[in-house]
């Protein structure tokens, strides 16, 4: 006997897909957003984008 637990079962590849492919998406999103509000802030200082 090791008294090693069994191993859980690794998530199958389609599910790591669709992780990263959410993250992915994510942070394009967050980073967008980013950028709206920095060119709203510039047009509001009265800079030119």
């Amino acid at each position: 006997m090791s008294g090693r637990e069994p191993a859980a079962p690794r998530p199958s590849r389609l599910r790591r897909l669709g992780w990263l492919v959410l993250i992915w998406g994510a942070s394009v999103a967050t980073l967008a957003g980013v950028a709206a509000l920095m060119r709203a802030l510039m047009n509001a200082l009265g800079l030119q984008a």
